[in-house]
């Protein structure tokens, strides 16, 4: 009886000898676990927002400590679905087509307007390759770009003759992959092909009647002035106003026409060493008789040697005649207009200065604007506000800058700066 209560006691003890030691191995691995996921990159927990302390107090258990990091995981990854959910919604929401690939150039999401604008099925780009969701090598080449460069545009007529014309736009991603925005510009093309025949059979049109018209008021001022008082002093003031109003509005044509060709595309620049200070000789010899039956006084100031710049001289012709054409109708009778030319810190600096009106410091800023009239001053002496914005994009394709200084009721100066031309030795 003793051997059997002895035998009883050791198998229980056996027992919770096991049990013990199955607890402690769980609590070791737990331990480990733990040990895993916070200590052996203690920056996991600051990467990932967490705040190690939630998953336990100091006197938690292991298992607890665990528990509460998978709770958290559980937590993040559904926060990070919502935020793909809200997306993907803004996504359907835009009006252009919106696509991101992964970094193996896989398509991960893409919106219906990308679809429709791709004549795609909803959803059959998702997983695809670059070539093969967009069916179209030229539109790889702007997203490998991008993922080389950090950004590419390109524009891609898609199924043409009669597909939409898109423009591609494809920037690498912050974080990973690449998002590229499609958006479909065919109408916009079409309105500007409209608007440019329009204007271009417009001035042509109106061209030929106006130069006749300039051609008989100058004969007949010329007529005039051999009369001599045969002519009566009215009659000959009223032929010279018919010439000036016939020569503002050749200049108009010519502006509208001129804009609407840059704005096009098709003002292409011929650049080849220039001088501008011959330009600007020439420039004011051209707008001499008209200065001076405005009663306005040209003034020249050019060095005999200027470093050449890269220019289209029929370009910078038509530059320095707009700011000459402004200044002389904005200064007062007997007023002076001084044109320079100077190099200056690898920049050849031209500048046009009057003594006229002048400009308000709020209007400056958009001066340069197409259509654009301060109206104090452009009011009294007409234009149609075209001058300066040619000029501005003719020395911005030059690659320089123009600007303005301006006090108002003292002039106006208007400068514009080319860097200096690298010629081979």
């Amino acid at each position: 009886m003793d051997s059997l209560l002895l035998l009883f006691v050791a198998a229980q003890a056996a027992i919770i000898a096991l049990v013990v030691a199955l607890a402690l191995s769980r609590g070791r691995l737990l331990d480990e676990i733990a040990a895993t996921v916070l200590d052996a990159d203690p920056r996991f927990a600051g990467r990932a927002g967490i705040d190690p302390d939630a998953f336990g107090s100091a006197g938690s258990s292991p298992a607890d400590m665990v528990r509460g990091l998978r709770d958290r995981n559980r937590r993040l990854a559904w926060a990070l679905e919502q935020q793909r959910r809200d997306a993907a919604y803004l996504a359907e929401l835009v009006g252009v087509g919106i696509v991101h690939l992964d970094d193996d150039l896989r398509v991960d999401l893409a919106n219906a307007a990308a679809h429709a604008f791709l004549d795609r099925s909803p959803g059959t780009m998702t997983g695809r390759t670059a070539i093969e969701a967009f069916l179209d090598g030229r539109v790889e080449t702007i997203v490998r770009g991008a993922r080389d460069r950090g950004a590419s545009t390109g524009e891609v007529s898609v199924h043409e003759p009669h597909g939409p014309t898109l423009v591609i736009r494809a920037r690498r991603s912050p974080v990973s992959g690449i998002w590229v925005v499609l958006e479909d510009v065919a109408e916009l093309r079409r309105l500007q092909r409209i608007r440019s025949e329009f204007i271009d059979n417009l001035s042509h049109e109106l061209r030929t009647p106006l130069t006749t018209v300039g051609l008989l008021a100058e004969t007949l001022s010329r007529e005039a002035e051999a009369a001599g008082d045969a002519i009566p002093a009215r009659m000959r003031d009223r032929i010279g106003k018919i010439e000036i109003e016939t020569g503002h509005l050749t200049q108009m044509v010519t502006e509208l026409l001129d804009l609407a060709q840059i704005e096009g595309g098709d003002g292409r620049l011929h650049l080849d060493p220039a001088d501008l200070g011959a330009v600007a000789t020439a420039s004011v010899e051209r707008l001499r008789l008209f200065a001076e039956r405005s009663g306005v006084r040209l003034t020249l100031d050019v060095p005999p040697a200027l470093p050449p710049v890269l220019g289209d001289e029929a370009r910078l012709g038509q530059v320095f005649v707009n700011l000459l054409h402004n200044a002389v109708k904005f200064s007062p009778g007997g007023g002076e207009v001084l044109v320079r030319v100077a190099s200056h810190d690898g920049e050849v600096i031209a500048s046009v200065q009057d003594h006229g009106v002048g400009i308000p410091a709020a209007e400056q800023a958009r001066i340069f604007e197409r259509f654009y009239k301060v109206d104090r001053a452009r009011a009294r002496a007409g234009g149609t506000g075209l001058g300066l914005a040619i000029a501005r994009h003719a020395i911005e394709g030059h690659g320089g800058r123009i600007w303005v200084e301006s006090e108002e009721g003292v002039g106006s100066t208007f400068l514009f700066a080319l860097p200096v031309a690298v010629l081979p030795a």
